[in-house]
């Protein structure tokens, strides 16, 4: 049977990148292992040809001679496919992804760091502008005192596991390969427990509610994650603990909307204050209040910024500013008297007092008087 190309094996093109090389053949060797597929004398047949194919394409001096001369380079004692202690290192990376041997590893002395936790906290915009230390309760997993972490009743040890012999891994042989796995007996951990802890069951640790004082910083932001190393559930026999994550929530504010470190408010005022200008005070978040100065002829839906009034900026000496959107306020329910007044106002005025009002009008005078004359 005649050889198919290297490239069409892997399904690369030729001049693929070094990392698209690998990232195929990774795919397909985990497609067509044998482990995955027994008994498939095909697959058996594809995972040899794949690995000959990769052998050849990810070394430069081979690949460029096969680019040449295709698989002629490599007959008459060519070592296109030696796959010796070159070829266990090569796909190292792919048998841990497979089999575990990562994990087979990092358990064999039975200790497993325990899980990340998730607290979910609200806060108001206050404290996310001042900090605050808050007390929260966490039912979590921590170290059994009875059995000091090991899982073992107290006088008793845990014992060195006999199918492999306190390795946490065990091997055999599949073909050309050696293939390390986690001990199916003591589930990769070295060791088994014949006399297990009456408190945990063996685990080595018990469910408790623990209380933990949590600093939240000045500026913190709505989604911000504080990490507490060490806090989560605690590991098995001894194990590391994992860490605890509080993730905030700023709830809505009544007056403040936030963008950033900058606040926001809106103000009414009157059309007399808008016109003839004046002042108000309004409240500010760090629970005083300041005075915002309205100057003459405000219009509806000016920002007035008021320095250094906004929140702190996280971990630094700045803050933002405060804006105030003030909004002028048409009067109602007027009497016959105000309602006279504003009338006799309106017959005084000009384009100097309205100047936006008396252009727009006069636009518009501008454009129906064209309309006209066109037809």
């Amino acid at each position: 049977m005649s050889k198919r190309c290297y490239y069409e094996v892997l399904n690369v093109v030729r001049g693929c990148s070094e990392a698209d090389l690998k990232t195929a053949f990774r795919k397909k060797a985990m497609k067509y292992h044998p482990d995955r597929n027994p008994g498939d004398t095909d697959s058996e047949h594809r995972f040899k040809e794949i690995n000959e194919a990769y052998e050849v394409l990810k070394d430069g001096d081979k690949r460029a001679a096969y680019d040449r001369f295709g698989h002629a380079a490599f007959e008459q004692g060519g070592n296109a496919h030696g796959f010796g202690a070159e070829f266990g290192s090569a796909f190292s990376d792919l048998f841990e992804g497979i089999f575990g041997m990562a994990g087979a590893r990092a358990r064999g002395n039975g200790r497993e760091r325990g899980a990340d936790l998730r607290y979910n906290m609200d806060i108001t915009l206050e404290d996310a502008f001042a900090g605050k230390s808050v007390q929260i309760q966490i039912p979590t997993s921590v170290t059994c005192e009875a059995c000091s972490g090991s899982g073992a009743r107290s006088g008793s040890k845990p014992k060195a596991c006999a199918m492999c012999g306190g390795a946490g891994r065990v091997r055999h042989a599949q073909g050309f390969f050696t293939l390390e796995r986690a001990c199916p007996s003591c589930q990769g951990r070295g060791h088994v427990i014949e006399d297990p802890c009456g408190q945990c069951a063996g685990s080595g640790r018990v469910t408790r509610e623990r209380a933990l004082s949590v600093n939240i910083p000045a500026g913190v932001e709505d989604g911000t994650r504080i990490r507490l190393s060490g806090e989560g559930e605690a590991g098995v026999r001894g194990g590391p603990a994992g860490d605890l994550y509080i993730f905030l929530s700023v709830v809505p504010h009544a007056f403040f909307q936030r963008d950033g470190a900058d606040l926001h408010c809106r103000a009414p005022i009157s059309m007399v204050s808008a016109a003839l200008g004046g002042e108000f005070e309004v409240p500010t978040i760090d629970g005083g209040k300041t005075k915002v100065k309205i100057p003459p002829g405000t219009q509806s839906g000016r920002r007035i910024r008021i320095a250094h009034k906004g929140m702190p900026v996280l971990r630094s000496k700045q803050s933002g500013d405060m804006y105030v959107q003030v909004v002028v306020e048409t009067p109602q329910n007027l009497t016959r008297k105000q309602k006279d007044l504003l009338a006799e106002f309106d017959k005084l005025s000009s384009g100097e007092t309205q100047p936006e009002a008396m252009g727009f009008f006069a636009r518009v005078k501008e454009l129906f008087g064209s309309r006209s004359n066109a037809g």
